[in-house]
């Protein structure tokens, strides 16, 4: 069974037994997550987060990163968590179909914080909840997304639950319980792409896993094999991807932080638009045709490569950043595809608006499924001096074939986090979340996320 393979394996691997390589990437993406998380903490939906949280938030001593707040673990998680996903910055991961750090890292701070957990077990039950986000994306498979539901959240909340639950101590049993109860968690629909309930959902995630976590440990009960056979996650939800036999067997076999890895961002906007942001910005370099003169431009996807871009005519920042017409836009008036280009006024720039509408899509027949982070994009654009098409294979930010560099990764933290933080304290943030597994507690760093100006204060309760 694969719900109690799962619960075996996240709550009996001892941090000791995570080997190091998985480590350095949970602390890198940790530290790309919380830079993320840190520029998002000024987002409106972020701020409507904190102020529920505010009025009616729990007590507890779990830090809220740029706020200014403490609350308790679900809460802090839930904020959290919402700022890491709500710029739309985060990394990714091909096989767990999504974001799914958003929403386990925020969940492993915050449990670890409650506990006084050190950071390389922390670290550890990073790396144990994409590996089991990894699992879950690959049984779901494309019948997910397909179906219309957001594979970030539904793969997010089981992780989350495993994540937090080993941070408490849990036995499998308990864990088994905790899942059962975050089974009936798996939500988030895609028709909410483009607006602030898309990073609600990892909010979501991480509140309702750590939660379920919490209540398992408590004796809740609930069916102990959640996740496998008829009327169970996966049969509910039209999984058709891998077999949980073959799911179960491969736990513990290699480490999904590791390979595939995270796939980090470049650009602040849906993944599912950044190997044809790619091809763009080396037909510019090649050709430096100017938006005056481009009288078309066709983006070719394989089938499944854009379902997540679900706005062709975008009015708002978020909407601009589901849209490959707006992006393509934005880029013939040559802006540099920062945060600043995805706010409302730029989207609805006259001189963007009418370059959306030369902008279409195609798409390439093909056997399968494909996605963002699996697949190819083809770009073709027509001027006036002729018609320039390249093909992209390669999806940026792939730590095999395109990994970011070190210096890139610093630029992107620091450019996000100071934002909240200022340059002095994004700078001081950068250094101690790169020494994560040596740190004793936890919360050192959850403190350090906050502005110096800000002193934490309790949330009543």
């Amino acid at each position: 069974m694969l719900t109690r393979r799962i619960a075996e394996f996240v709550t009996e691997t001892p941090t000791g037994a995570v080997p190091d390589a998985a480590i350095a990437a949970a602390c890198h993406g940790l530290v790309d997550t919380l830079g993320c998380a840190l520029a998002g903490t000024s987002e409106p939906v972020s701020e409507i987060a904190a102020g529920y949280v505010r009025e009616h938030g729990g007590r507890g001593p779990v830090t809220v990163w740029g706020h200014g707040l403490a609350t308790s673990p679900a809460d802090a998680g839930f904020v959290n968590a919402i700022s890491a996903h709500a710029l739309d910055f985060d990394d990714s991961h091909p096989n767990a179909r999504g974001h799914a750090s958003a929403s386990i890292v925020p969940t492993v701070i915050a449990a670890g914080e409650a506990v006084g957990a050190g950071g390389r077990d922390v670290l550890a039950a990073y790396a144990i909840g994409i590996e089991v986000a990894a699992k879950m994306g690959r049984g779901f498979g494309f019948g997910l997304l397909g179906g219309g539901w957001h594979p970030t959240a539904a793969v997010g909340v089981i992780a989350s639950t495993a994540a937090a639950a080993r941070l408490m101590g849990h036995d499998a049993d308990q864990l088994r319980r905790a899942l059962g109860v975050a089974g009936s968690e798996v939500s988030g629909l895609l028709r909410n792409f483009g607006t602030m309930t898309k990073p609600y959902h990892t909010g979501h995630s991480a509140r309702a896993g750590i939660m379920a976590a919490w209540l398992g440990g408590a004796g809740i009960t609930s069916d102990p094999n959640i996740l496998d056979g008829e009327g169970g996650v996966f049969a509910a939800y039209s999984a058709n991807g891998e077999t949980a036999k073959d799911l179960a067997a491969d736990l513990g076999t290699g480490w999904e932080i590791v390979e595939p890895g995270n796939f980090v961002k470049n650009w602040p906007c849906c993944y599912s638009n950044h190997r044809s942001i790619s091809a763009m910005l080396a037909l510019i370099e090649e050709h430096d045709f100017k938006a005056g003169e481009v009288e078309g431009v066709k983006i070719s996807f394989l089938p499944g490569g854009d379902t997540a871009l679900v706005s062709r005519e975008p009015r708002t920042g978020l909407e601009g950043k589901f849209s490959i017409e707006y992006v393509i836009a934005a880029m013939l008036l040559r802006d540099p595809l920062t945060l600043p280009t995805f706010t409302d006024p730029m989207v609805l720039r006259p001189e963007a608006q009418a370059l959306i509408g030369k902008v279409r899509r195609e798409i390439i027949p093909a056997e399968g499924k494909f996605a963002g982070l699996v697949g190819y994009n083809i770009v073709e654009v027509k001027t006036k001096r002729g018609t320039f098409t390249l093909r992209e294979d390669r999806t940026p930010g792939n730590p095999a074939v395109w990994p970011m560099s070190e210096d890139d990764r610093r630029t992107k933290f620091l450019d996000c986090a100071r934002l909240a933080l200022g340059d002095e304290g994004a700078e001081a943030l950068f250094d101690l979340a790169g020494r994560t597994a040596e740190l004793g507690n936890i919360s050192e760093l959850a403190r350090a996320a906050v502005p110096a100006a800000g002193a934490l204060k309790k949330v009543a309760g």
